[in-house]
């Protein structure tokens, strides 16, 4: 079942988007733009991030490449009987911050959860060339609806914290901050 039969009209006609994301795609986003993600992604949440880092500054390999691709701020419920994952909804990004441009160092493309970035993840996403997505809080069931296979990649012993890999179709997000150096919740002040 597609999360599009849940959209209002506004959010059925999404801009479609490949993952992993390519950079002439990233650069041509703009924040602001209603967009439907498509294919792999990676999740992680502070337990997460404090790991990987830990295994960057340790000269350790991380379980995966993050070179381009996108990562997504969730800690997904368990999957009821007969569905891939439960609610998996967006958990807040500032979080995060304090590991983030390690890890867009990395090229990791893009990331995706709720709420602002600190002025200094958003110099470090220039610099980097990505962009910083916003789910739909609130609606992790629904959103769950749009993760067609869901495996465990690493860190099994931190729950719904551990890193899974998402196979994602129609999961619709916001572009909050672009290439330009543009924020989607500053405009909307103006």
């Amino acid at each position: 079942m597609s999360f599009a039969r849940y959209q209002p009209d506004f959010l059925q006609n999404l801009r479609r988007l490949q993952l992993p994301l390519a950079a002439a795609e990233v650069a041509e986003l703009k924040a602001g733009d209603l967009v439907s993600l498509n294919g792999p992604l990676y999740t992680g949440r502070d337990q997460t991030h404090r790991r990987l880092c830990a295994l960057l500054e340790a000269g350790e390999p991380l379980p995966v490449d993050l070179a381009g691709q996108l990562l997504y701020y969730v800690g997904p419920t368990p999957a009821p009987p007969g569905r891939v994952i439960g609610a998996a909804g967006p958990t807040t990004s500032y979080r995060m911050d304090a590991y983030t441009p390690q890890l867009l160092a990395l090229g990791l493309r893009a990331s995706m959860g709720k709420g602002p970035r600190s002025p200094e993840v958003r110099q470090a996403m220039l610099k980097a060339g990505a962009v910083y997505f916003a789910a739909i809080g609130g609606a992790g069931a629904l959103l769950s609806r749009c993760i067609k296979k869901s495996e465990l990649v690493a860190f099994a012993d931190a729950g719904p914290e551990a890193m899974f890999r998402f196979e994602v179709e129609d999961f619709p997000a916001v572009v909050i901050n672009d290439l330009a150096g543009r924020d989607f919740y500053e405009l909307t002040k103006k």
